[in-house]
């Protein structure tokens, strides 16, 4: 294990969240619907209150941008990002243990909207990234045509593509390519 659990569950949360929206990639939106934000919250395991209406998969499909943003911005960036995210939040870190996953911290109430818990859970992980000096296991997708991002917890740190397929797609380019060239 790279991180904390509650470290690794909330970057691959956010990087599933990034990745609903293609970005300038050419995929297509995942999260078009309050069913649609039901499944990926069971799916990548949040817990707490939720509401299922409009205005929460709204706020929800607005931090995608932003969650974006962070992935990619150098450390110092990043810290000045995280720390104004965690100020504005009102963040006050505690230790809880629910849900059978042990000690973990949140640093916002269950109760908070789900948005804001989102994000304050991922400006923490992205603390103990920075913290670790493991900035590099928070990657860009290698494919030319995909916007994703990758969250590399491999021991050498070589995965390259995200979760949409783009791995098995560049290695047949690759293949039909070499066929050619012969």
């Amino acid at each position: 294990m790279t991180f904390a659990h509650d470290t690794e569950s909330a970057l691959a949360a956010a990087a599933a969240l990034v990745n609903t929206d293609p970005g300038d990639g050419s995929g297509q939106d995942t999260l078009l619907t309050e069913e649609a934000l039901v499944t990926f919250l069971d799916e990548t395991g949040w817990s707490g209150s939720r509401t299922g209406d409009r205005a929460e998969l709204d706020a929800v499909r607005s931090l995608r941008p932003r969650l974006r943003t962070l992935w990619r911005l150098p450390e110092d960036e990043l810290v000045a990002a995280v720390n104004e995210v965690l100020r504005d939040s009102h963040a006050l870190p505690q230790l809880v243990d629910h849900d059978d996953i042990g000690w973990h911290i949140h640093a916002v109430p269950q109760e908070a909207p789900l948005a804001t818990r989102m994000l304050v859970e991922a400006a923490m992980a992205f603390t103990d990234v920075i913290r670790t000096a493991e900035l590099d296991r928070l990657k860009n997708c290698a494919a030319d045509d995909c916007d994703n991002v990758v969250l590399d917890l491999s021991r050498n740190r070589s995965k390259r593509f995200c979760e949409d397929g783009c791995g098995n797609r560049e290695n047949v380019r690759a293949y039909r390519d070499r066929l050619r060239a012969e």
